[in-house]
């Protein structure tokens, strides 16, 4: 008669101890409860008039906390040094939007209803943006290394870090 008594692999429904998932030497992560939150990338979708203040998630904005920028650095991924400098506004509630200086970078980039706006976190408040158009198509910019605005640089932060 064949034995009717089970070993347990660890596997399956059953809870086996000493192996698999029951014992302390798992190489599994620990769960993303246990893990410090850590927001470097986002994005936001324009639904509303393109050149007005654009709300940022409420994530990255608890992310930062405590050390709330009174501006940021933009920069269009793959375009260059140019950093474009947007006053940050904080609502008391928690909301965290891009406002003055935010027209100009939107402008010059051409973006419109629709489009999808895809943010990393670099540190030292800069951020780069990735452009996506109504076709979800990246968009793509380039630089000739001269600045063509007769506006002045005062809204231009110098590149701290070569790309």
């Amino acid at each position: 008669m064949a034995s009717t008594s089970r070993t347990r692999t660890g596997r399956g429904r059953g809870r086996g101890r000493g192996r698999g998932r029951g014992s302390g030497s798992s190489s599994l992560p620990p769960p993303p409860s246990t893990l410090p939150l850590i927001i470097e990338e986002f994005f936001i979708v324009v639904y509303e008039d393109p050149l007005v203040k654009k709300k940022l998630p409420n994530k990255f904005a608890d992310y930062l906390h405590g050390q709330e920028p009174a501006k940021v650095y933009l920069r269009a991924a793959d375009y260059g040094p140019r950093l474009w400098t947007v006053e940050v506004l904080f609502d008391g509630q928690g909301r965290m939007y891009l406002d003055k200086g935010w027209e100009k970078f939107a402008i010059a980039h051409g973006v419109d209803f629709g489009w999808f706006l895809h943010f990393k976190y670099e540190g030292d408040d800069v951020l780069t943006v990735k452009v996506f158009d109504g076709t979800m198509c990246r968009r793509y910019y380039y630089s000739d290394g001269e600045d063509t605005d007769d506006e002045s640089d005062d809204d231009v932060k110098p590149c701290i870090h070569p790309l």
